[in-house]
């Protein structure tokens, strides 16, 4: 069974480096999360969708009401079991049918795309908030946990999930990668070199709502994003090409969590009586991200006094 694979896996390596059974499991969460926003980070800023990745985070709260209702209406009920395979199908199906729809109704009406995401945004939170009430009578849910993320106490099912998710998302790149790029950082040119537009943006907004509402646990809903847009925004800060921003995106992501987390387990302040108080790892991650934003900004403009990048290049 693959998850009993992935318990004695994190346990040879809890074994191997000598570490605590715990920060095994939050750096491999981590890492494998970090490798899934790099990999889709640099599409989401080539095409302009930062508020469609932070829509479809938010569209996951009503994907986790979904799933525990239809775990009542099947007689499972509290099973945890059973809620942990469930709940995040039932996530992702209706994250992707949200992302479907963005796109089929933009595609049908002039509206602009941050009107219609905020249609579909208004309408994801407001279901979600909805059925809170019925979610926290049916389920343990916690939303502080969905919120920012709980990666030290990631379950092995999600560990599982989200490293078959890398191999689906690393295949689907390896297959059409030149054509999502193509498709979207001109659509003008692709078009006319036959390249089938509509696919591809369909293909990718469902990869996108994986990555989102798998990762949701680890980083948190309102995280997410930060992870989706700040690398990637970082790598086309000093990136020549879309192939090496692609892979300093991913790079920079993989940083920025593993000196994030490092960062949240060797750093505190003093509390009550001298009691440590740890920051999170998840909210640490993203502030180091953003570290890295700013200083590729000093970098670039470093690098333009001297001369060795042409004026307007950033």
């Amino acid at each position: 069974m693959p998850v009993e694979w992935m318990a004695d896996l994190v346990s040879a390596l809890a074994e191997e480096f000598d570490s605590p059974l715990f920060v095994v499991k939050g750096v491999f969460a981590i890492l494998l999360v970090c490798v899934l926003c790099g990999m889709v980070g640099s599409l989401v800023v080539g095409n302009r969708m930062a508020f469609f990745s932070d829509a479809m985070a938010h569209c996951a709260f009503a994907g986790v009401a979904l799933g525990y209702l239809s775990l009542v209406f099947s007689g499972a009920g509290r099973d945890s079991e059973t809620a942990s395979r469930v709940v995040p199908l039932v996530m992702v199906l209706f994250g992707a049918g949200v992302g479907t729809a963005i796109v089929y109704v933009r595609e049908q009406t002039t509206l602009a795309n941050d009107t219609v995401i905020g249609v579909f945004f208004a309408l994801a939170i407001g279901f979600g908030a909805m059925l809170f009430q019925v979610l926290q009578d049916v389920s343990t849910f916690n939303p502080e946990n969905f919120l920012f993320g709980t990666p030290i106490f990631v379950a092995e099912i999600d560990l599982v999930f989200l490293l078959a998710l890398v191999g689906v998302v690393g295949g689907v790149f390896g297959w059409r990668y030149n054509q999502l790029v193509f498709a979207s950082f001109n659509p003008s040119l692709a078009r006319t070199r036959r390249v089938t537009i509509g696919l591809n943006n369909y293909l990718f907004i469902v990869l996108l709502a994986l990555v989102v509402n798998l990762s949701i646990k680890a980083v948190g809903a309102l995280l997410i994003n930060a992870l989706l847009v700040v690398p990637a925004a970082t790598a086309s800060n000093v990136s020549r090409n879309l192939r090496q921003m692609f892979w300093l995106t991913v790079a920079f992501c993989a940083a920025s969590g593993m000196l994030g987390f490092y960062l949240s387990t060797v750093i505190s302040l003093k509390g009550a009586a001298g009691r440590p108080l740890k920051f999170g790892p998840s909210g640490t991650i993203v502030v180091v991200s953003v570290i890295f934003f700013f200083a590729s900004i000093v970098w670039t403009g470093v690098r333009r006094k001297s001369g060795s990048l042409p004026a307007g290049r950033s």
